[in-house]
């Protein structure tokens, strides 16, 4: 079961909440989004019937949900949940535009990329600090040096950034620089670090694993949610399949049917699901066109050159043709652009 805060329940409603629950044998897990407050309870079916007989101040509705994944399930909300990162929306009213380098490799590579995102109406910078490589040779991020990087673009360009974390030590570093959070494909499941990232109270992006069911992902979003954060965006990046010719499988249907199983945002990634520059802009559009509430891309001002996916970098006439996708398309389907909003 879990009980929906009303919007105005003080924090004293909310301790009185969890002071009933365990009073009566049960678990409470708070957790906070930017709108309301939801406890999931763990408890026997005495405890639940309790809660929906003693009328708890702050208390505005229970609800007795049958998915394994309480706290982000769509059972909980009656419409979706937009999460604000630095100030961008990123929700069903809204589409926004995450671009930037995939990695960072020097003040002057970062701040050039984040021109360009910005010029192609991005309002959330992406650049990697800590970078999870296949290969133990291969260029794994400046680390702390690049979070200084990154906040120091954010100063010059107005842009929140969202960075991966990749491991529990970094955490309190990374939440002290960003503005949001990322758990990478291969940590999806990472349930030590999706724990501590939820204690933060910074935004984070959850990518989809690469051959994680939708299940699954969401049972990883609940760890973060359990530790009392709502502020959850899914990532679609694509899934392991069978073709060489393309580095993964874009699957455009985990937009709606998260969008119907969960209430948190989900935006797609086109760049890592193709790995190849000339397949960005039309997984985009797919992504937009299906529904979801934002995408990110990584972009380079010269792709030849960089340590990390250079392949899939956006540069020239290619981000031109995304920013058209991205000015043009979301308005035909309702949403207002972030970029509009912010600015």
């Amino acid at each position: 079961m879990v009980i929906v805060m009303a919007p105005s329940a003080s924090d004293n409603d909310i301790a009185g909440v969890v002071a009933h629950v365990e009073a009566h044998g049960g678990q409470a897990f708070v957790s906070r989004g930017v709108s309301r407050t939801i406890i999931g309870v763990v408890g026997s079916e005495a405890v639940l019937e309790t809660l929906g007989a003693d009328g708890l101040p702050g208390v505005a509705d229970t609800k007795r949900i049958t998915a394994p994944y309480k706290l982000v399930s769509a059972a909980n909300h009656t419409k979706r949940s937009t999460v604000r990162v630095g100030g961008v929306p990123i929700g069903p009213d809204t589409f926004t535009l995450i671009a930037g380098p995939c990695a960072v490799e020097t003040p002057e590579q970062t701040y050039a990329s984040a021109l360009l995102a910005k010029r192609a109406g991005a309002t959330i910078l992406r650049g990697g600090a800590y970078k999870p490589r296949s290969s133990p040779y291969a260029f794994q991020g400046l680390g702390l040096d690049g979070l200084k990087v990154l906040a120091e673009v954010r100063e010059a360009t107005g842009l929140p950034f969202v960075t991966e974390v990749l491991d529990t030590k970094d955490v309190e570093d990374v939440a002290e620089h960003a503005d949001m959070l990322q758990v990478g494909t291969r940590n999806m499941q990472n349930f030590g670090l999706l724990q501590a990232v939820g204690g933060t109270g910074k935004p984070v992006m959850l990518k989809r694993g690469l051959a994680a069911t939708y299940e699954e992902w969401l049972m990883a979003a609940e760890y973060i949610a359990q530790r009392g954060n709502l502020d959850i965006v899914l990532c679609e990046r694509g899934i392991r399949g069978f073709e060489p010719s393309i580095r993964n499988m874009f699957d455009v249907s985990a937009v709606p049917m998260m969008q119907i199983l969960s209430h948190l945002p989900i935006i797609v990634d086109p760049s890592h699901a193709a790995g190849r520059r000339d397949l960005v802009v039309p997984l985009a559009r797919a992504g937009i066109a299906a529904g979801a509430d934002g995408v990110m891309v990584d972009v380079h001002p010269n792709p030849e050159a960089a340590l990390v996916d250079g392949a899939q970098a956006l540069t020239g006439e290619s981000l031109d043709e995304l920013a058209q996708a991205v000015t043009t398309l979301p308005a035909l389907l309702g949403r207002t652009s972030a970029a509009h909003r912010a600015g």
